[in-house]
């Protein structure tokens, strides 16, 4: 099933020089520069074509080169290498003017020096260490938000770090293009899904608008019959069907049911050009059920989801599956439900009340069908699992009223330590980094959201570089992490949040 991912994407590869040591020079800065640009196109963790550009020595053209990536959609992100010296006043106007992330490649062409014949002939072309100096200079002094890295192409660890920022860019990117629907408003009497959506335009980019869940019933209702009766086959493909929604069951019905909710919930969202959505319990008009299944195919698919109204959430999770596109491991709506408090053993039960993303599935989902309890309608079909084991970040976004705040947590996925039989929902269990006790003062104490993003294809360095790009706060639990610094560095983060925004 295709995703709704942008299309073309593209990262451009800027060196910078300049005409003192003559054209010779130059045609060497860019055939070797091209190399480099292409040994970056070539790596299979980068998830963006890597486009040379011909080598920039004054102002004018670095200026607009920059405005011509702010207004190309292509573009996700810029790379800068300052091969020999650039000046770097010349890059003062066209840095003011950028407005997508950049990475600044601290490099050179050659890895080992040939100490035998080195001249000044080679010192003078081969002078990245100087030139990015220069370059380094310029960016702290504007002020620019930007990620340094420093390390020759062929090592895996520098094409790594590469990747993992260019994995945040596209993110960023899809933020800038995002429209989100909510069906309805948000849960009554809730303050951590409120936000302000404006603010979350002018800062993001997304759009988020509210749409009445009865324009989406008409659609459900006019869903095709053959796109019906297509869904449910591979329903029965896909998932273990539990007996009673198989065809001649006595609740096949609910499956066709649940089969039209995700038919015209696509029709919906594909003609809204939405890739971000949100339900609520409380308001769900002529549905018959909550949508449970349909919501856990799309996610699956690559659209980002928020329970109750939760939009931010919804925002953040179609970010991070852009982001994620190709990597190993799934990305989910999630929330922390219950604990094991046992001494030693101190785990987290995380789920919601039917809609977790099966690409976090450790085996074959199946497809079940039970009351409910809330909503006052039919008993809803969904897909039930566990989550697969492996090292994973929860993160959770909060309007604080004079800014967002992202709040994440290194976690490890286990498998349950008992059978759930009772359980009929999707879950998954983790450990929390460094521990129980410390994760959740820290998370309560940060006001962090109840509804999260548990991701086991992405770290806690792509939210880092994200963060980065949108300037958005970032705090995050790690192993190192103690109530007493966590509070100090809050404390601290939050005045220089506050000094930033006024400056």
């Amino acid at each position: 099933m295709p995703s709704p991912t942008n299309p073309a994407q593209e990262i451009w590869f800027l060196t910078g020089s300049q005409h003192l040591y003559g054209e010779e020079t130059l045609k060497q800065v860019a055939e070797q520069s091209r190399g480099l640009a292409a040994a970056l196109d070539d790596a299979s963790g980068i998830p963006a074509r890597v486009v040379w550009k011909p080598v920039l020595t004054d102002a004018d053209a670095i200026r607009r080169l920059c405005l011509d990536a702010n207004a190309d959609d292509r573009c996700t992100g810029l790379i800068a290498w300052m091969h020999t010296f650039s000046p770097a006043k010349m890059w003062i106007a066209g840095l003011d003017a950028l407005r997508k992330p950049l990475l600044h490649l601290h490099t050179q062409s050659n890895v080992a020096l040939p100490w035998a014949t080195i001249d000044m002939d080679f010192m003078n072309l081969n002078q990245a260490a100087h030139g990015d100096r220069e370059f380094g200079h310029v960016q702290t002094r504007l002020g620019v938000p930007r990620k340094t890295v420093a390390g020759h192409v062929t090592d895996p660890v520098t094409i790594a770090r590469v990747a993992v920022w260019a994995r945040a860019a596209t993110a960023r990117s899809e933020l800038t293009t995002l429209r989100a629907a909510r069906f309805g408003d948000n849960m009554r009497d809730v303050a951590v899904t409120e936000g302000d959506k404006v603010e979350a335009q002018l800062r993001l980019g997304v759009s988020v608008n509210t749409y009445a869940v009865n324009d989406l019933v008409e659609v459900v209702d006019s869903a095709q019959e053959s796109e019906v009766a297509s869904l449910v086959e591979e329903y029965a493909d896909l998932y273990g069907l539990a007996p009673e929604l198989r065809r001649g069951g006595e609740r096949h019905e609910s499956l066709r049911y649940a089969a039209r909710v995700e038919a015209g919930l696509r029709t919906f969202l594909e003609t809204g050009g939405f890739r971000a959505f949100t339900t609520n319990f409380e308001d769900l008009g002529g549905l018959r059920q909550l949508p449970g299944l349909a919501v856990q195919r799309l996610m699956a698919q690559g659209y980002g989801f928020g329970g109750e109204g939760d939009w931010k959430t919804a925002v953040l999770l179609r970010a991070l599956k852009a982001a994620a596109t190709g990597l190993p491991g799934g990305t989910s709506f999630m929330e922390d439900y219950t604990y094991d408090m046992t001494p030693g053993n101190e785990l987290i039960l995380g789920a919601h009340m039917l809609e977790v993303c099966p690409t976090l599935a450790t085996a074959r989902p199946r497809c079940e069908i039970h009351p409910l309890g809330i909503g006052g309608r039919e008993d809803p079909v969904r897909l039930v699992f566990d989550a697969a084991p492996g090292p994973a970040v929860v993160v959770g976004l909060a309007d604080l009223g004079d800014r967002f705040r992202l709040v994440a947590n290194d976690v490890d996925v286990v498998a349950p330590p008992h059978p759930l039989p009772a359980l009929p929902v999707a879950r998954a269990v983790w450990r929390p980094r460094p521990d129980l006790r410390t994760s959740t003062e820290s998370w309560l104490t940060a006001g962090g959201p109840h509804h999260t993003v548990l991701s086991t294809a992405l770290t806690s360095d792509h939210l880092d570089d994200l963060a980065e790009m949108l300037r958005l706060e970032l705090l995050l639990i790690e192993e190192g992490t103690t109530p007493k610094q966590f509070r100090r560095d809050l404390r601290w983060n939050q005045a220089y949040q506050r000094l930033a925004s006024g400056l």
